[in-house]
């Protein structure tokens, strides 16, 4: 019953994943602000929380039954492993993408009312995501399992800077923009590692771990949210511009 009911959870999770993945690229290449922009961005947040609630459930079944829903992993790895990397971490990976779809959503819903953002559940996701990932790295210091380690790194720093946010007093006037690209890119860079990494688990067994599979998504994903960051820094400067020219011109003037 278990092992159906996880074959019938991955098909969603694909389907979810996937849809969340190509929607990935409108909002990211196209104009900022459109209707497209708005659109695909809304398909991408609702596919990306569906894929993360899915895989919340997978990796549950996964630590109560770790060889029950995983049988063609027997004899490749032990249920240590099993459990330690499709339990303990895909429950990180699986809040970290929770975490971090919700709040690039609530920044851009609403903008520079920081205080709006401050939910209950947003909070509590905060902390989902940091208690997550310290299970994460003691699970992945027990297993030895390096990876599962420094992916929790993740987990931790997305917590404590999404909190600094949160609860900051004067963060600059495209401070939500900055919090809702880098929250939203990392939720795609989540998507496409799950693609990546734990997909290969069933082609190439052998490469579910390399560093190759996990750093591709992440490179990729630094690279656009350094380029959008430096983006949005242009076009604030130059809005600004003209606001702290107008009172030296004056005082010349005089």
């Amino acid at each position: 019953m278990e092992l159906l009911l996880f074959r019938c959870l991955i098909a969603a999770h694909i389907a979810a994943g996937a849809t969340g993945a190509i929607a990935f690229w409108i909002p990211v290449v196209g104009r900022k602000g459109d209707v497209n922009h708005r659109k695909w961005g809304r398909v991408f947040t609702k596919a990306i929380l569906i894929t993360g609630c899915l895989a919340l459930t997978m990796s549950l079944l996964t630590l109560y039954d770790p060889m029950g829903v995983h049988p063609h992993l027997a004899g490749r790895f032990d249920a240590d492993f099993v459990r330690g990397i499709f339990g303990v971490m895909m429950l990180h990976n699986a809040i970290l993408t929770l975490n971090l779809a919700w709040y690039g959503w609530l920044c851009v819903q609403n903008r520079r009312n920081v205080a709006a953002n401050r939910t209950p559940l947003n909070i509590a996701l905060q902390f989902a995501v940091m208690i997550a990932a310290v299970v994460c790295a003691w699970d992945g210091a027990r297993i030895n399992q390096p990876l599962m380690m420094l992916i929790s790194v993740v987990g931790m720093a997305t917590g404590i800077t999404n909190l600094v946010f949160l609860y900051s007093r004067n963060p600059s006037p495209v401070m939500w923009l900055k919090e809702h690209v880098k929250a939203l890119v990392g939720a795609g860079i989540s998507v496409y590692t799950a693609f990546l990494a734990f997909g290969s688990v069933r082609l190439f067994p052998a490469l579910a771990l390399h560093p190759a599979m996990w750093s591709v998504p992440l490179v990729t994903g630094l690279i656009i949210l350094i380029y959008h960051r430096i983006r949005i820094d242009q076009k604030a400067g130059i809005s600004l511009i003209p606001q702290v020219l107008r009172p030296r011109r004056a005082a010349t003037s005089d």
